[in-house]
């Protein structure tokens, strides 16, 4: 998973160098990157007052697993981050998948959490995440916090889109209802580029009790 700097915003690619799977594209608000864990409430107050004053951030709760069930995937979850060259940080093997620690986590109030993974690799094989493809509207997703609270989502969509047309702002955005999106790579392999054309990516919502 790439992230490079394009007309002064900060894109987000995944990369698998190894079978190659290139995929999702991620907007952030400024070209360095900077830890974040919920977006910031707005101020209720009067500007230059102490009743303004923002309220604590918390720290972040990294997930550590994701279950779907009735797709067959199990997965656990690493936080990743930026490399020096740019790069995002990923695990080579396509049985562990990627949260993006700069975005939000399964307990914030408002975004889309993004976990991603390779669905392949030479040295690994078939990855979980090469199931996304066959997951429905309303498969039941069940993400695991570091603090041992399980997270209870309801599959959305599951869409295939070519990765020139990904919507980058939609799918890492920071606002909004929280949701979950869950990224990987599909479509057909170009054997020359050792690329995939495609991208599959899964967005899911907290699912009421």
């Amino acid at each position: 998973m790439n992230i490079r700097m394009v007309q002064g915003a900060l894109v987000l690619l995944l990369l698998l160098p190894v079978s190659a799977c290139a995929s999702p594209t991620a907007v952030e608000d400024s070209p360095t990157p900077t830890p974040t864990s919920v977006t910031p409430p707005p101020n209720s107050g009067s500007v230059g007052t102490q009743s303004a004053a923002l309220q604590p951030v918390r720290a972040a709760v990294p997930p550590v697993r994701v279950q779907v069930p009735a797709g067959g995937i199990d997965v656990t979850v690493e936080p990743v981050g930026v490399l020096a060259d740019g790069q995002m940080e990923l695990p080579a093997n396509p049985r562990v998948a990627g949260w993006y620690r700069y975005g939000p986590d399964p307990e914030s109030d408002a975004g889309g959490t993004v976990i991603a993974a390779h669905v392949d690799s030479l040295k690994y094989g078939l990855g979980p995440f090469s199931k996304l493809k066959l997951l429905s509207a309303g498969t039941k997703v069940q993400v695991t916090t570091a603090d041992g609270v399980s997270h209870s989502y309801k599959i959305q969509t599951t869409q295939k889109i070519l990765k020139t047309q990904l919507p980058i702002a939609q799918l890492f955005d920071r606002t909004g209802a929280p949701r979950l999106i869950l990224i990987t790579c599909g479509g057909q392999f170009d054997n020359t580029t050792l690329h995939y054309s495609d991208n599959i990516f899964v967005t899911a919502v907290p699912d009421a009790p």
